[in-house]
């Protein structure tokens, strides 16, 4: 894909010390239980929608193309970034999320939602031919999850699970690190740079664990698109507040730190480049 400027494409989110790109490999399946965590996206449902990042559109013609019909429900659907791509390829697409202030945005975008935990929602009798998750199923039980998943799907269904994953250059990954260090020591993990495509494969590992456990899906694959895209900095500062613990730091914290990274972009010379993976994982529903 080529490199796009962010009048072209929205931001998009980086690893971090509390994103759950950090997670290590022991703890990829248990993100889950991270309730307060999983919970504090909504803080700024409207910011985290302008500013999370949208899906290749490689990848959204794929579950198209794999899906055999147009009935998807989307896991964990947020604001409804992947929904409603999938929407304007002629998708129709439920949502299924927990935060009512996140899915609140998502409706009045048109994107339907009920809200739920995947694991304890009641499909009543629905059926689906794809259900997605975007950015979400670290956020699910694997094996409820997948259970639910094998409950919902028409035979042949579809069930994808993607993830978007970006690292700035390592010199100016490094620097952001550090004036989180310096800022917010206590964070957990504070600074902690990690390799985001080893952290979403991770992620995808446990996806699939979850899947093969069921017994009712095929064989796993994956899928990796990689990319670019150029940050000014006010993209940047804006995407920073929609991560992890960051949505739960306090005003002055998340006041200092933004300046300091602002500081930080305007010395590299006001923009930069992100290297992003967009990781998937898929399976078809058995007969």
């Amino acid at each position: 894909m080529p490199t796009l400027s962010p009048a072209d494409h929205p931001p998009a989110d980086h690893p971090s010390a509390d994103h759950p790109a950090a997670a290590q490999p022991s703890t990829a399946s248990e993100l889950h239980r991270q309730r307060q965590m999983a919970e504090s996206f909504g803080t700024d449902a409207e910011r985290y929608d302008r500013a999370r990042p949208r899906y290749p559109q490689a990848l959204i013609d794929r579950i198209i193309a794999q899906s055999p019909g147009p009935e998807v429900l989307d896991v964990g659907s947020g604001t409804g970034i992947v929904g409603r791509q999938l929407q304007d390829g002629g998708c129709h697409v439920l949502g299924v999320e927990p935060d009512g202030r996140m899915a609140a945005v998502g409706r009045q975008f048109g994107l339907p939602a009920e809200e739920a935990k995947i694991e304890s929602w009641d499909p009543a009798g629905r059926m689906f031919d794809a259900v997605v998750a975007g950015q979400s199923w670290h956020w699910v039980n694997p094996a409820d999850g997948a259970r639910k998943a094998a409950q919902v799907l028409r035979p042949g269904g579809l069930f994808v699970a993607c993830w978007n994953g970006g690292q700035p250059p390592a010199d100016l990954a490094e620097t952001f690190a550090a004036i989180t260090r310096t800022i917010v020591p206590d964070l957990p993990g504070s600074g902690r740079r990690v390799d985001v495509v080893d952290a979403y494969t991770q992620m995808s590992d446990a996806a699939a664990a979850g899947l093969q456990e069921t017994r009712g899906f095929g064989e796993s694959e994956r899928w990796r698109y990689d990319w670019d895209f150029t940050y000014s900095k006010e993209a940047w500062l804006d995407q920073l507040p929609t991560l992890g613990t960051y949505t739960r730091l306090a005003p002055d914290k998340l006041t200092e730190l933004l300046a300091a990274v602002g500081d930080a972009v305007d010395a590299a010379g006001g923009s930069f480049t992100v290297h992003f993976s967009t990781m998937a994982v898929a399976a078809h529903r058995l007969a």
